[in-house]
């Protein structure tokens, strides 16, 4: 079975057998970071250097600039964000309270906790986690809101004992503030403050501090294009989660697989953006138009089908791999933010996996699931970038403090070793410390 590009009027860009993709379609297959577009890393630089540069005066001028919003204050007041949360529909307020609690529930569990060993007698090596003093979260607005977003970043936060935890999203023309539904859920979900920012500025007022903004400690949450950039361009000044772009699933089936099912999935994932990535990689080839099949009928009566129909055209792709071997190496390689495996022998599939931001076992693990309630983060590396980052945690939260205790008697032991070393590395000073310990020397 070969792989070939789809044609115009096809479903997906590439469909076929994945060993026969070319090694420039494998390569735009593979390669979703895309790098950061000139025009926008230009045009995100230049608004962090006018936020370094004007502050607050900068900040209100591009909300009046980018967001047509004239804004009386950068804060939101407490007040408004209990206003939003009381006027929640209640099946809504419902639905954020179990997914709050469940978020609570799992980062709980997955607490770091200080370590300790002995390295040798009377030599104690410890790491002890701390919590962050100031960490900002960003939210996205634009399109839609997510309050789900929202929850995954402050709630991990308060549950690692953050001291102070600062929430961004962009202003609306009609209220002149975040969405409500996202100042309900900064409420719900314990926030310190909230500000009507959004875009590069935003992260550039957290990243060094203005009048109204403090600096935090680290940048959490997802974004648009300039927020992504913005992220990158001012982590040398503060710490961020991972570089974040479109949505991306990948779907390893075999011919257990409904393929209607799989289709549904797909299309949840692409409907979030024109440039979402999403495929579906099966050990059936009769699977593959069957697939096809089911993304076409879905696509019908989808009500965001345009947004479905770009990112599939664009990033998507239905593959054939000729054995699971085949499968698992392919998918290890592709690092998908989110990867739905519906196979025999789950857990024998799962141990092979490595690369991926979160992994939903099973047909009935919906990622959907993963998205809202079942506790796990939805804030997940892209791009590829799952081959060495791991999705948003408590671990985020917290720096490392490490600590060593040494007795006098093993300070004596390790003296001469120490003193050896140092000599070698043309350290005098640090020799004559180490040895100033040896048993029986004098101790000034």
């Amino acid at each position: 079975m070969s792989a070939k590009r789809a044609a115009g009027n096809s479903t997906v860009r590439w469909t076929g057998s994945c060993d026969a993709l070319t090694g420039a379609d494998r390569r735009a297959l593979f390669d979703r970071t895309a790098g950061t577009d000139a025009v926008i890393g230009d045009r995100t630089s230049s608004i962090i250097a006018r936020v370094r540069r004007e502050g607050d005066d900068a900040l209100h001028a591009l909300a009046a600039e980018l967001d047509g919003v004239a804004l009386d204050t950068l804060e939101v007041p407490r007040a408004r964000w209990y206003a939003a949360l009381d006027d929640l529909p209640r099946p809504l307020r419902q639905a954020l309270d179990r997914s709050a609690q469940n978020i609570e529930r799992v980062h709980r569990a997955f607490l770091p906790v200080t370590q300790e060993t002995e390295s040798e007698a009377g030599v104690i090596v410890g790491r002890r986690p701390d919590p962050l003093g100031r960490v900002g979260v960003y939210a996205p607005g634009g399109r839609a809101a997510y309050p789900s977003s929202v929850l995954m970043g402050i709630v991990p936060a308060r549950v690692a004992g953050v001291g102070e935890i600062v929430l961004c999203s962009p202003p609306s023309r009609d209220t002149r503030m975040p969405s409500s539904v996202v100042l309900a859920a900064a409420a719900l979900a314990g926030a310190d403050r909230v500000f009507a920012l959004g875009g590069a500025g935003a992260v550039a007022a957290m990243a060094y501090g203005t009048a109204s903004v403090p600096r935090v400690d680290r940048i959490v949450g997802p974004g648009n294009a300039y927020v992504a950039a913005a992220k990158l361009q001012v982590s040398s000044a503060v710490a961020i989660d991972s570089p974040a772009g479109p949505s991306e699933l990948l779907v390893l089936c075999d011919e257990t697989a409904d393929a209607a099912l799989v289709a549904r999935e797909l299309l949840a994932q692409a409907e979030h953006d024109p440039l979402a990535a999403v495929v579906a990689l099966t050990t059936s080839a009769r699977a593959v138009d069957d697939i096809l099949a089911a993304l076409e009928a879905g696509l019908a009566a989808h009500p965001r089908a345009e947004i479905c129909r770009a990112a599939l055209a664009g990033q998507g792709a239905v593959l054939f791999a000729g054995s699971r071997a085949d499968a698992i190496a392919f998918a290890n390689d592709y690092a998908a933010e989110h990867l739905l495996l519906i196979v025999e022998s789950l857990d024998d599939a799962l141990a092979a996996l490595r690369n991926a931001g979160t992994v939903f076992i099973g047909p009935t693990a919906s990622v959907a699931f993963g998205d809202y309630m079942t506790g796990a983060n939805h804030v997940l590396p892209t791009g590829g970038l799952a081959r060495s980052y791991s999705g948003l945690s408590t671990l985020d939260f917290v720096r490392w403090t490490t600590y060593q205790r040494v007795t006098r008697d093993a300070a004596a032991r390790l003296a001469n070793d120490v003193g050896i070393f140092a000599d070698a590395e043309g350290l005098p000073g640090h020799a004559s410390t180490a040895r100033a310990w040896r048993e029986g020397a004098p101790v000034a």
